[in-house]
C-alpha cells in the first residue's frame, strides 16, 4: 500500500461558523479582495464580520462560471488596490477564481502560463498570499488544488492545478445554503454525489479516501432529495454542505473518472452548467463502466465497489450496482435534471465530446478504459 494524503491545513465546519470569519482574518491580513457571486446577498454575513473586526475590503463580483479573462481582472483589481489576500464566498465557479486570484498574485504572469496543451505549462513556484474558501453550494471546490476556468478562445475548460493551490482556511457553514434555489441545490448536490462515487471507483483510490466517500454518499444519498424538497432544512443541509466537503477531499487526493472528464469538455463548448452536466451523465457512466468491467475485468475490485454505492444509496443491502443506476435515474428525474440535448448538445457534438473527453485528466482516473462506443453510448443515454 502506498498512497499521499493533503488537503487544507485548516478547516471550520458548522451551521454559524460564518460569524467567526472577521476573528479568523485578521490573522490573514488587512486589506482583502472579497470574491462573491453575481449577488452578494449571501456574502453579508462574511462583510459584516469583517467590518467588525474592522477590516477595510473590497468586494469583486463574477456572474457565471469564470474565465481567464475573470481572472486576470481579479487580479488586476487586487494589485491595483494592493489588496494583502483574497476571501471568496459563493459557488465552486467563485471558489476557484479566488484560487487562482491568489497563486497568480506571487507568481505573476497570465492564467494560460501554467495549463498544459493551449498554454506554457510552466510551474506555479510561489505559495499564494492567504486565501479563505465559504462554499454556499455544495461544490467542494473549498478543499481542492485547482481552478477550472473557461478559455472562451480555445472553447475549453482548463485547470491550473498545483498543491500550493490549497486554500489556508475553508470555512463550510450549512446556513449558507439554505436560500440556494431548488435548481441549483439539485445541479450542485449531484455534481457533490458525483464526487463521493467516482473516487470511490477510481483506478487512484486508497483507504484514505474510501472513508470520507463512504461517509459523503450516504449523507447525500439520504439528504439530497430533502434539501432539494425543502430547502431549509438544517439536517439535510448539513449533510449536503458535509457530503460536498468530503467529496472535495476525496477527489483531491484519488481521481475522478468519464462523468467530470466529459463535464469539464461539454462545459468548455457548451453553456451548460457543471452541476447538470454531471447529473445527467451520472447513472450512464455507472452503467456503461459496469458493463465493460464485466466484460473485461470481471476481476475488478471497482466491480464490487459499485454494488456497494448502490447499497448505501437505496439503504438495501441486498442491492447491485443495476439496483444503482435505476436510483439515480430516478433521483435525477425526482430532481428534474435536464439532458444534454437541452444543453445545446447534438449527436454531431459527439466525435470531438468523445475525441476531448477520452484524453481528459479526470477520465485518466475511471475504473476501466472505456472504447469510443462505449463513449458514444453514454454521450447518447444522457441526450
Amino acid at each position: 500500500m502506498h498512497f499521499e494524503f493533503i488537503t487544507v491545513p485548516h478547516i471550520v465546519f458548522g451551521r454559524g461558523v460564518v460569524q467567526d470569519v472577521g476573528s479568523m482574518a485578521v490573522k490573514m491580513g488587512h486589506r482583502p479582495l472579497v470574491i462573491t457571486g453575481s449577488s452578494t446577498i449571501r456574502a453579508k454575513p462574511v462583510l459584516d464580520t469583517l467590518t467588525a473586526q474592522g477590516i477595510e475590503y473590497s468586494t469583486f463580483s463574477i456572474t457565471g462560471e469564470p474565465s481567464t479573462e475573470t481572472v486576470r481582472h481579479s487580479v488586476q483589481l487586487a494589485r491595483q488596490a494592493n489588496r494583502d489576500f483574497i476571501i471568496g464566498i459563493g459557488g465552486g465557479s467563485v471558489l476557484d477564481t479566488g484560487k487562482a486570484t491568489a497563486i497568480l498574485l506571487t507568481n505573476g504572469g497570465d492564467p494560460l502560463d501554467y495549463v498544459e496543451v493551449i498554454g506554457r505549462g510552466s510551474p506555479l513556484t510561489k505559495p499564494p498570499v492567504p486565501y479563505i474558501a465559504i462554499p454556499t453550494t455544495a461544490s467542494g471546490a473549498e478543499v481542492t488544488r485547482n481552478a477550472v476556468l473557461a478559455s472562451k478562445e480555445h472553447r475549453v475548460k482548463i485547470s491550473i492545478r498545483s498543491p500550493l493551490m490549497l486554500p489556508r482556511l475553508a470555512v463550510v457553514d450549512p446556513e449558507l445554503t439554505y436560500s440556494l434555489p431548488p435548481e441549483v441545490t439539485a445541479s450542485t448536490g449531484l455534481d457533490a454525489l458525483a464526487q463521493v462515487i467516482e473516487p470511490y471507483v477510481s483506478n487512484k483510490a486508497n483507504p484514505m479516501t474510501d472513508v470520507f466517500c463512504r461517509e459523503g454518499i450516504k449523507r447525500a444519498a439520504r439528504s439530497l432529495r430533502r434539501a432539494y424538497e425543502k430547502g431549509d432544512d438544517p439536517a439535510a443541509r448539513e449533510d449536503m454542505s458535509f457530503a460536498s466537503l468530503l467529496g472535495g477531499i476525496a477527489l483531491g487526493n484519488a481521481k475522478l473518472g468519464v462523468v467530470h472528464g466529459f463535464a469539464s469538455v461539454i462545459g468548455g463548448m457548451f453553456p451548460a452548467p457543471h452541476g447538470i452536466v454531471c447529473g445527467s451523465l451520472l447513472p450512464h457512466v455507472m452503467a456503461i463502466n459496469v458493463s465493460a468491467m464485466k466484460e473485461r475485468l470481471p476481476e475488478s475490485e471497482a466491480l464490487r465497489r459499485y454494488d456497494e454505492v448502490s447499497q448505501i444509496m437505496t439503504g438495501n443491502l441486498m442491492a447491485t450496482s443495476s439496483d444503482g443506476v435505476e436510483w439515480l435515474k430516478q433521483l435525477c428525474k425526482d430532481l428534474r435534471i435536464p439532458s444534454l440535448a437541452s444543453c445545446g448538445v447534438t449527436r454531431d457534438d459527439f466525435p470531438m465530446l468523445v475525441d476531448k473527453a477520452s484524453v481528459a485528466s479526470s477520465t485518466k482516473g475511471n475504473p476501466v478504459q472505456l472504447n469510443a462506443g462505449e463513449m458514444r453510448e453514454i454521450l447518447k443515454k444522457a441526450l
